[in-house]
């Protein structure tokens, strides 16, 4: 698979196969595409946090809002959530600032986890005080995005964008349909 079609093929998935585990190794696997990832000034200052029991999943997944645009889904049910998390952290002892090095970091999270058949969605909407004290995350660390990872349970169509209208949505069949806009709109000048 080449580059671009592992790009489209690597979408925000928010319904999994709850039931295919993803081992603690297959998860370090994932952190290891991150670190030989470029990083702002060569700080190295992001660090992550492998979740993947079942007990932990299942209190992580409340701290975690989805999918906002959906506005009548409250977000994966029982046996279609994720079967591990990776928390992206950023060490204040290594570095004030971490500039883009989380996008750049949880995007070749992503990438390696599509070519291993898994799906994610990294996640902003996160109960940052409830998930430091329940993993004991010390001050120093800044909680930054948290990445679902699972066997992907739904399909993603891309489309281009009709008129303004951005947000993603699902049609009848659950078929989540994300719009995007075409190539010769975001070339600039025209």
């Amino acid at each position: 698979m080449n580059l671009l079609e592992l790009i489209r093929k690597n979408r925000s998935f928010r319904r999994f196969e709850e039931n295919v585990k993803i081992e603690k190794d297959q998860l370090q696997t994932f952190v290891e595409h991150a670190r030989l990832s470029a990083s702002a000034r060569n700080q190295q200052s992001l660090k992550f946090l492998l979740v993947n029991q079942p007990e932990d999943n299942k209190k992580l997944f409340t701290l975690l809002g989805w999918a906002g645009y959906l506005k009548d889904w409250d977000g994966p049910q029982e046996g279609e959530r994720p079967s591990a998390y990776i928390v992206v952290l950023h060490d204040n002892n290594i570095a004030t600032t971490h500039f883009c090095d989380e996008g750049i970091a949880m995007q070749s999270i992503t990438l390696a986890a599509a070519e291993a058949g898994f799906g994610c969605c990294i996640i902003a909407s996160v109960d940052r005080k409830k998930l430091r004290l329940m993993f004991n995350i010390p001050e120093h660390l800044d909680i930054l995005n948290v990445v679902a990872i699972g066997k992907p349970a739904e399909k993603i169509v891309l489309e281009e964008i009709s008129g303004d209208n951005y947000e993603y949505w699902r049609d009848e069949q659950s078929i989540h349909h994300v719009p995007k806009r075409a190539l010769n709109d975001i070339l600039w000048p025209k």
